[in-house]
């Protein structure tokens, strides 16, 4: 019974698999199938739905605005015509050729700059109307983004209704106001040489070019050597309306030669070298320094000693105000013979010293001159006093003149 009864335990039955009572029947299975296929179904009619109502909605939205705009178009609105009409006059453009308007740079390019003045079409500032003077960028003319200016609307571009702006128009306005200016206060202005003609030559001067007759013009270097240089000048003639500008050289020269005295000391820079002499720019004035005149010892090459552009001190000898001749020299301010030669630094160092000693050395012979006209013209009623003064007798003086042995020599 026992072998019976292990027998019997050790028989088991494998258990059923679950797969079994999972797997689904045909008819489950088809039941599975169709729910699945059902809900994408449902969903997409869902949304189809909504969006359908939506559509509805906005269409009935859109239909009482319509209703609204055709039977009561102001509405709920604060901003009425009137108030839209006045910001339009408020706002108004005039873009009249000859008008003024303000305007902001928005970027340039090599031919100008598109400019911003708030118009219902762009405005465009050629390169040529961006100056007064002749630039090849309108960067060169200060002009770039951002910048805010008033310009001046000088035409219309057709092809795209553009607006044409200038700067030029109305700096050359403020140029002819500022040279009226000048003028009338009797200024002397400097201006470049910038061309030559037959007559005279051309002249820079405020960004307008005025001619200079060569009658007045107070130098003796050719007008080609002129050229790129600049001169002092006065107004002779200002005439917008027939666009003469007229200069003179000569007036401002005489000008400045009426503060120049004989034997005062001046500092000028070497101009131009010639075989008989060097030209000193001395302040706006040609001065001619002889060859002569450089130095006590013998100059044969004037280039040895100097050269264009040096600064030097030198000393009026003379000057014709009619002629506009100035003679300068350096021999005169020598401590001693042949240093501007040798040590030119020395004689600007000493310069104004020896210039004292060459005045005191005239102020002596004009006194000895003086006392020699007394001498031998007593009846002239005339007698010269300490200071070397003309003047009436006096009683303390003998009748028959003064005596020139009291007269001290000059001083070397």
């Amino acid at each position: 019974m026992a072998s019976l009864q292990f027998q019997w335990s050790g028989l088991r039955c494998s258990p059923l698999s679950s797969s079994i009572f999972s797997k689904p029947s045909p008819f489950t299975q088809h039941s599975h199938n169709h729910k699945r296929l059902s809900i994408p179904i449902l969903n997409s009619i869902a949304i189809s739905n909504a969006q359908n109502k939506e559509r509805v909605k906005l269409k009935q939205l859109f239909d009482e605005a319509y209703e609204r705009c055709r039977t009561a178009p102001m509405e709920g609105v604060s901003f009425t015509i009137e108030d839209f009409t006045a910001a339009l006059d408020k706002y108004d453009f005039n873009s009249e050729v000859g008008t003024k308007v303000k305007g902001t740079v928005f970027y340039t390019d090599a031919n100008g700059a598109v400019v911003d003045i708030t118009a219902k079409s762009s405005a465009y500032l050629p390169l040529q109307e961006a100056s007064i003077r002749r630039v090849k960028h309108v960067e060169e003319a200060g002009i770039v983004a951002g910048l805010r200016e008033e310009f001046l609307i000088i035409g219309e571009n057709e092809a795209d209704d553009s607006l044409i702006l200038s700067l030029r128009s109305i700096q050359y306005d403020l140029a002819w106001e500022r040279c009226r200016q000048l003028q009338a206060e009797d200024v002397i202005v400097k201006g470049k040489i910038v061309g030559t003609n037959k007559g005279g030559v051309v002249a820079e001067v405020e960004g307008l070019r005025g001619f200079v007759p060569l009658s007045q013009i107070s130098t003796n270097m050719d007008v080609e050597e002129l050229l790129e240089k600049e001169l002092p000048l006065k107004f002779v003639e200002v005439d917008e309306e027939q666009s003469r500008l007229v200069l003179s050289n000569r007036k401002a020269i005489a000008g400045n030669q009426a503060q120049l005295g004989i034997g005062s000391v001046v500092t000028g820079s070497v101009q131009s070298l010639k075989p008989y002499g060097a030209f000193i720019d001395i302040g706006g004035i040609n001065g001619l320094l002889h060859v002569s005149q450089i130095s006590h010892d013998r100059v044969t090459d004037i280039s040895t000693v100097l050269q264009p552009g040096d600064i030097l001190k030198v000393m009026i000898l003379s000057h014709d105000r009619e002629r506009g001749r100035v003679s300068l020299s350096t021999k005169k301010l020598e401590p001693t013979p042949g240093d501007m030669i040798r040590n030119p630094k020395l004689v600007f160092e000493k310069a104004e010293e020896m210039a004292q000693t060459f005045r005191q050395r005239i102020a002596q012979a004009e006194a000895m001159a003086r006392a020699d006209m007394l001498r031998f013209q007593p009846e002239s009623g005339l007698t010269l006093s300490s200071d070397g003064i003309l003047g009436p007798f006096t009683s303390d003086l003998p009748e028959e003149g003064l005596d020139l042995s009291e007269v001290p020599p000059a001083e070397e």
